[in-house]
């Protein structure tokens, strides 16, 4: 990768997987990607569960703010768009390619079951920065 990668990750909330691949994003492609998260209804806030997930993994989620995808619409135009679960809801952004990644939303799942969806976003972010 030469120049920085522009990536927009988005789900319903943008409180658990889009949160979580915004931070594999950033530590996975380090200083070669640019990395944003959105929901298309935001909670407005970071679940503490994806937090304590990816304290684990050593990464501070708690300095993240769930967000709209109004305010992440100046950042456009985008490498991708990943979409998670957001079906409809799921807006037009400017970018080269969308993507849409059918990764459950583990809001109400235990710990055990969490991690292994945040796992599995981990790989998805790693194949995605080096198919760029």
């Amino acid at each position: 990768m030469s120049e920085k990668k522009k990536l927009l990750f988005v789900c319903v909330e943008n409180s658990n997987r889009s949160q979580m691949s915004q931070a594999f994003a950033i530590i996975h492609g380090g200083s070669h990607v640019e990395a944003y998260s959105a929901g298309s209804k935001p909670s407005g806030i970071v679940n503490p569960k994806a937090i304590a997930a990816m304290k684990e993994l050593g990464y501070d989620l708690s300095t993240h703010d769930s967000k709209s995808l109004q305010e992440v619409e100046a950042f456009a135009p985008f490498d991708a768009v990943v979409t998670m679960g957001c079906g409809d809801a799921c807006p037009w952004m400017p970018a080269k390619q969308f993507i849409d990644w059918q990764i459950p939303d583990p809001k109400h799942l235990e710990p055990k079951e969490f991690n292994e969806i945040r796992d599995l976003i981990s790989e998805k972010v790693k194949a995605l920065i080096s198919s760029l």
